[in-house]
């Protein structure tokens, strides 16, 4: 037997034992749930730890400082400077092109991908090369956070403990969910918002039956972190007081300039992945171009190396000026632009950290200046500014708000920061739909605001539902002939063909009705041709239904004609509204219908039944040796 043998037999001997165990203790569902929660935690947050360990091992290579302060990054030789991230570059891009393409970029949209199309499935390989990817960009410079890498690495160890359990799309979902959480959790310390992630940015289900295991997890990952690396905060934050209720507007103020700032980083970021993907060389090495440009910035400014926490916590402490705050706003948004526009891989949460620090700091600082008596420090416009960077940028303000509230444990701040948060997401998501994670599933043809029924409707293809011999007539036929094929006929739309079988338009019976109200219309001499109505849509059998109910619900149409894939203008049949939407009923209820059945058998070496309708059951029985 060989390896990969040996390691099914594995599989399916641990597989047996585990069901049998919670078979014995008649393990509910929600008990199966809440342990395996346990185990996705304790791994995710073993992942969050793993991570920031090896950023500081390969800062000690790339560097030679463990910790590569900003105080030892400014000392360092420029070629240095230039040289540590075009080398990580070239490395990362390595790591994506021959190991796993979903180590590229920040990691959440994937995630959001795979729960949406693929029912929660991960290659475990993911695990491993988003970890070395991420570590290697980040720890020889690269502008990125880790935070996207660890819900990422979260998500894949709970997809490949649900492919190792063999379970259905909904328990597999919830798992993904679990890892993100757990990864969000340990990364801050703050295991409220790494459930509040989960189900309002990854999953966008706030159900009782998800949010149980998913806090569970969180947890479990925020108790493994703080064994690991203590209970410190993330950032040094400063003591709030909010000195005047006036204070309020120029926070209003600030959740303004926070939107326009995430709109910014959105726009510059896909643009430079545009600039990259149109480039005519190896991947690889646009991930080194991009690591040498960083490189170049870097020489100048190194704060925006890295993940850029200590510079932030200058922010937070009101010890860096206001000019600098201003143009590593800029600066930093150019630097994370390029180095994950470029295929680097990292997460966008920090770099949405640092930008709304370098806001709030800059802005608290000019109200401060102009009006000391009224307002707090810049420090605290820096943590408010925080939060509502990351609302604008990734449209989750109940996140953000938790995020900070955590890192803060002051009552004090939830005020302004709502004040703002709420204004920089109502800002960003009027000028802009989709959010920085949403946006790249767009970009990729991928829906997710319209639900799992588009999703559905997706998976199903013109094909299924064509109706073929439609009901045609030539461009010549008389209107006479026309009237009576009208009025014995129970369609309403009638397809008009010219000589080689190719669609004209169509005429419907309000055209037909229309011609005889006109008093002055000369029905013996009027043709088909006269009546046709040429702008219609037209569909082929390999496109998806969800674009068919756009088109039946943007033309107001019962019919629509389905032409040729070869010819697009030779029609072949035609679907029905009706059609679609019986042919979606009967999709949705087979798939609840399997995944109820599925949720029910218990793998047990013995005769297994499943009730699932009232008088009929369902049995797997062992056949007997012949």
């Amino acid at each position: 037997m060989n390896f990969q043998g040996k390691i099914k037999e594995l599989q399916n001997y641990l597989q047996n034992y585990l069901f049998q165990y919670f078979y014995k203790f008649r393990a509910t569902e929600h008990t199966f749930m809440i342990i395996i929660a346990i185990i996705i935690g304790f791994f995710g947050g073993l992942g969050a730890v793993g991570i920031q360990f090896l950023i500081k091992v390969f800062q000690e290579i790339f560097w030679g400082d463990w910790n590569a302060a900003l105080e030892y990054l400014q000392q360092v030789p420029f070629y240095i400077k230039i040289l540590a991230p075009t080398v990580g570059g070239l490395i990362v891009g390595a790591i994506v092109y021959f190991f796993a393409q979903e180590a590229k970029g920040h990691g959440v949209p994937e995630v959001m991908e795979a729960i949406a199309l693929k029912n929660g499935v991960i290659r475990p390989r993911v695990v491993i090369a988003k970890l070395l990817a991420s570590s290697v960009c980040i720890g020889s410079g690269g502008s990125t956070g880790r935070e996207g890498p660890v819900i990422q690495i979260g998500s894949s160890i709970g997809s490949s403990i649900g492919q190792f359990l063999k379970v259905n799309p909904e328990r597999m979902k919830i798992f993904v969910a679990c890892g993100a959480a757990a990864g969000i959790a340990a990364a801050f310390n703050a295991p409220v918002a790494g459930a509040l992630f989960s189900v309002e940015i990854i999953l966008g289900d706030f159900g009782v039956a998800q949010f149980s295991p998913i806090v569970i997890a969180s947890v479990m990952a925020t108790v493994v972190s703080r064994h690991f690396l203590g209970d410190f905060p993330a950032f040094t934050v400063p003591k709030y007081e909010l000195i005047s209720p006036l204070e309020l507007i120029p926070y209003a103020v600030l959740g303004l300039l926070a939107g326009l700032v995430a709109l910014m980083f959105i726009k510059t970021l896909y643009r430079l992945e545009d600039f990259f993907e149109e480039l005519k060389i190896n991947a690889i090495i646009k991930t080194m171009i991009g690591g040498l440009l960083v490189g170049l910035i870097g020489v100048f400014v190194p704060h925006i190396y890295g993940v850029g926490y200590k510079t932030m916590n200058l922010a937070l402490l009101g010890q860096l000026p206001w000019l600098m705050m201003l143009a590593l706003i800029f600066l930093k948004l150019l630097a994370t632009s390029l180095s994950l526009g470029s295929g680097g891989s990292g997460g966008i949460f920090a770099p949405s950290l640092f930008m709304g620090t370098m806001t709030g700091g800059f802005f608290g600082a000019l109200v401060h200046q102009l009006f000391p008596a009224y307002s707090a420090s810049s420090g605290a416009y820096s943590l408010v500014g925080m939060g509502a960077v990351v609302a604008g940028a990734t449209h989750a303000p109940i996140t953000a708000i938790l995020i900070i509230f955590e890192l803060t444990n002051d009552y004090k701040i939830i005020l302004p920061l709502m004040i703002s948060t709420i204004i920089a997401t109502l800002l960003t998501t009027h000028l802009k739909k989709e959010s920085i994670y949403t946006l790249k599933l767009i970009r990729r043809g991928i829906d997710l605001f319209r639900g799992r029924e588009i999703n559905l409707l997706r998976s199903l293809k013109v094909s299924e539902v064509v109706r073929e011999n439609p009901v045609i007539i030539p461009l010549d036929l008389n209107f006479k002939s026309l009237l009576e094929l009208v009025v014995n006929s129970p369609h309403s739309q009638f397809f008009v063909v010219d000589r080689n079988s190719r669609l004209v338009g169509s005429i419907s019976i309000q055209e037909v009705r229309q011609a005889l109200l006109d008093q002055e219309a000369l029905t013996d001499l009027l043709i088909a041709l006269d009546l046709v109505k040429p702008d219609i849509p037209r569909v082929e059998l390999s496109d998806d239904l969800d674009t068919a109910m756009k088109l039946f619900g943007k033309y107001d149409m019962d019919e629509i004609p389905v032409t040729s894939d070869e010819d697009r203008g030779r029609i072949i049949g035609s679907i029905y509204r009706k059609d679609v939407i019986d042919t979606y009923n009967r999709e949705l209820v087979k798939r609840n219908l399997s995944q109820e059945i599925s949720s029910s058998v218990k793998l047990l070496d013995k005769i297994r039944t499943v009730d699932f309708i009232d008088g009929y059951a369902m049995a797997e029985i062992p056949v007997p040796p012949s």
